[in-house]
């Protein structure tokens, strides 16, 4: 399929066949194809500056970093503009082994290692993908840069056993979007916090996927433990609409005893990035998050994820053991035993494949999960559509 043109929760492919988009460039079009905003503020500074250095100031960035910490994270800290998630969590490693070097273990070696989930995902770089729990994303790219341990997923108990005078920072995601759709519960997300508290850890927050209003919230985090004050936060994604933009936050806590905040440790010469943050893709993202602010899309993915978990519900399909996540970033775990599966395909790409014939796009998530990404603005006429669909093609199961 070779997608010519997007127009709201569509696209059209060189054919002329139209499809319902809910995989929206894997929960990057957060407000759909070509919104009239985003493409607006494009041409605005297009027609003026598209790119300098971040050797000299750009306004653009200074406007969506308050935009961000003022509405959306609601805690005192700084931005760091990347161009992608896996940068951004390159940026985080990159500080907790900074913050390992400032906060040593008591006989001055550095702290460096970083402790991360099986089943997650964090980029495709060496140093993101040496931080994903998955075999299958680091195979054949050894050796992997060292200092990364990773733990099951939700189990308070493993993770305080595994502390040890290396340990310097905790990164995980609220919502494990590739790795299947699952969700961090409050218990654990908690004691992760009270970990990190106790061994002076820093907690580390890959919400990528999940920020901006996807899960019902502008930050994942605060739908399942509100409470938590995080060290660093990555995002990408959706914060540009379609634009390549990631951003890492840094918190202004202080560390030591002189008042030195955590944000200060990433200063000039520490990290950088050459077109990171120029001042057409932070135009753009402040459209973005400005758009799915007023127009409080955040409630709107609560509401969609309610008529989709009831309208699934109601089937009651053999084919669908559960649904898990939460607001518009949602999987449907299916039973593999009823998909009848090609060599070399998992059930989820099987039914991903069938769902594309029929003119929905979905994505899979692992092997036996299919994503259900819209954009935030879906309306209840194109949710029941696309649902329309996923149940002719699942009875077919």
């Amino acid at each position: 399929m070779v997608p010519v043109r997007g127009e709201g929760c569509r696209l059209w492919d060189d054919a002329g066949n139209s499809y319902l988009d809910f995989c929206t460039g894997i929960a990057v079009c957060s407000l759909g194809h070509c919104h009239p905003r985003v493409v607006a503020a494009i041409r605005e500074q297009a027609g003026k500056l598209l790119h300098v250095s971040n050797l000299y100031q750009i306004p653009q960035q200074a406007e969506l970093a308050r935009e961000i910490n003022t509405h959306h994270v609601c805690l005192p800290g700084k931005v760091f503009f990347s161009n992608s998630g896996a940068e951004a969590n390159d940026g985080l490693i990159k500080a907790a082994r900074r913050f390992g070097h400032h906060r040593p273990q008591p006989d001055g070696s550095p702290r460096f290692e970083v402790i991360t989930f099986l089943q997650s995902f964090h980029g495709r770089t060496l140093g993101s993908m040496a931080a994903t729990g998955q075999t299958k994303i680091q195979e054949g790219f050894d050796p992997l840069l060292p200092g990364f341990r990773y733990l099951p997923y939700n189990d308070a108990a493993a993770l305080a056993a595994a502390i040890n005078p290396n340990t310097a920072a905790i990164l995980l995601e609220p919502i494990q979007g590739e790795g299947g759709v699952n969700t961090a519960t409050p218990e654990f997300l908690r004691s992760v916090a009270a970990i990190c508290h106790q061994h002076d850890l820093l907690l580390m927050l890959d919400e990528v996927q999940t920020g901006f209003g996807r899960c019902g919230d502008p930050m994942a985090w605060r739908m399942i433990a509100p409470e938590l004050t995080p060290d660093g936060i990555s995002w990408a994604k959706g914060m540009g609409g379609g634009v390549p933009i990631g951003a890492f936050w840094l918190s202004d806590r202080t560390i030591d005893q002189a008042g030195t905040p955590l944000s200060s440790l990433m200063g000039p010469g520490s990290h950088g990035s050459t077109y990171g943050g120029n001042p057409l893709v932070c135009a753009a993202s402040l459209a973005v998050l400005q758009e799915i602010r007023e127009q409080n899309l955040a409630a709107n993915a609560l509401l969609m994820e309610a008529r989709i978990r009831q309208t699934i519900h109601a089937w009651q399909l053999p084919v669908i053991i559960e649904v898990r996540g939460l607001g518009l970033l949602l999987g449907v775990h299916l039973d593999p035993a009823r998909i009848p599966t090609p060599a070399g395909k998992t059930p989820a790409l099987v039914v991903v494949t069938k769902l594309m014939e029929h003119g929905l796009l979905l994505v899979p998530a692992g092997p036996h999960t299919i994503r259900l990404l819209p954009p935030l603005n879906v309306t209840t006429a194109e949710i029941d559509e696309a649902l329309a669909i996923l149940h002719r093609v699942l009875s077919d199961f």
